[in-house]
């Protein structure tokens, strides 16, 4: 069980619920780190009084360590601010809870230290998940997922570890705000639009990733690396009521599911806990009574193709996942932006699959390459 935690990523929603699972449950902070919002992280900073405070953008950071200059608190910026906060001697936890491919060294940097991984950052596996697990072993750290969809396979599987009797993973997608429309009836969506999702409060990135199904397939890949499981024992099912969270379906034709509010307190809260379940977290209890009727559906991957191109980059492997998703990452900030319609996503993604060539077996260097290079493709598109 976690007792002192550094955040990676404390003013996003992942992290701000940290902060109040922790409070509920009477744990320490040891580093809060964030990218710039430096108003929100002098708040935090002074209620939970962690012995550092970073912001990844220097100017920044210049600006909260004249704010915090009354306290104890110690304030870095930029890169090595990051890997420090994620390797700060201080804590047993880290959540890794850092938007994209920027959550990638920091990560790696706590694993080297032997650290808990509390994982909400699924870029990192989708981009380098052979790597990662790989070093997770050698240093001895512990990834937990902090995904609600992981988060449920994760508690499902505890009851049957034997893997070879696991038929398939199962997760569950809302289908986000455009559920049942067709490619024509998205020609115009607008950022407003992709950012009504029904059932979850998220940052825009995640929830765009969630209107185009990108998430679900970025799940998908990261599925494979935390459970060991191919591609094709994999399935993806819609479920608009986000209830059942995620199943696991074993040889036998049996399936469990977790079922829970769509809370992300949840699903933290027992990855700073585990393998304890304790009381007190702030999540509320599921009323079954009331939830109402439970439906389930196939996803639609003509219409959203994002979804397919995450498929297909999980049978491509190597530096495949790195491609998928820096493009995504650039393709969803030109769309935020207003610079490219809600259906030119998966084009340029697909763009970037197309043009940047997979790498087997990959370093830290190739994927870092194929990212860059992926990026540059999108934003290089007319």
């Amino acid at each position: 069980m976690s007792k002192r935690i550094s955040i990676l990523g404390s003013t996003g929603s992942i992290g701000r619920q940290t902060l109040e699972v922790m409070e509920a449950l009477g744990m320490e902070a040891a580093a809060l780190a964030a990218h710039s919002n430096g108003k929100l992280l002098e708040e935090q900073a002074r209620r939970f009084r962690p012995e550092l405070a970073v912001l990844a953008d220097e100017k920044a950071a210049a600006d909260l360590r004249v704010r915090l200059a009354d306290t104890n608190v110690r304030v870095l910026g930029g890169t090595e601010g990051l890997m420090e906060a994620a390797a700060h001697p201080g804590s047993d936890t880290a959540v890794a809870a850092m938007v994209g491919m920027a959550g990638l060294r920091p990560t790696l940097a706590a694993i080297r230290e032997g650290k808990r991984i509390a994982l909400a950052n699924k870029e990192t596996l989708v981009c380098a998940g052979t790597l990662v697990l790989e070093e997770a072993k050698d240093y001895g750290a512990q990834i937990l997922p902090v995904d609600s969809e992981h988060g449920a396979i994760f508690q499902c599987l505890e009851g049957n570890r034997n893997r070879g009797e696991v038929k398939r993973l199962i997760l569950t997608c809302s289908g986000g705000p455009f559920y049942g429309k067709k490619r024509r009836e998205l020609q115009g969506v607008t950022r407003e639009d992709a950012l009504q999702h029904p059932n979850w409060s998220m940052g825009a990135k995640i929830t765009v990733d969630s209107a185009t199904l990108m998430n679900k397939g970025l799940e998908v890949m990261e599925a494979m690396h935390l459970y060991q499981m191919p591609v094709e024992k994999i399935a993806v099912v819609i479920h608009r009521e986000s209830i059942i969270h995620s199943l696991v379906e074993y040889c036998d034709n049996a399936m469990l599911a977790q079922l829970g509010t769509p809370d992300m307190r949840l699903p933290i809260q027992y990855a700073l806990t585990w393998p304890r379940r304790v009381p007190g977290g702030p999540s509320q209890p599921l009323d079954l009574w009331h939830c109402g009727p439970l439906t389930f559906g196939e996803p639609d991957l003509e219409t959203f193709r994002c979804l397919t191109l995450a498929l297909e980059a999980a049978r491509t492997g190597g530096t495949a996942g790195a491609v998928l998703n820096g493009a995504n990452e650039a393709a969803v900030g030109l769309f935020l932006e207003g610079r490219i319609g809600f259906l030119d996503i998966a084009e340029r993604v697909a763009l970037a699959l197309d043009q940047v060539k997979a790498v087997e077996n990959p370093a830290l260097q190739d994927i870092l390459e194929a990212d860059r290079e992926a990026r540059q493709v999108v934003l290089a598109a007319r």
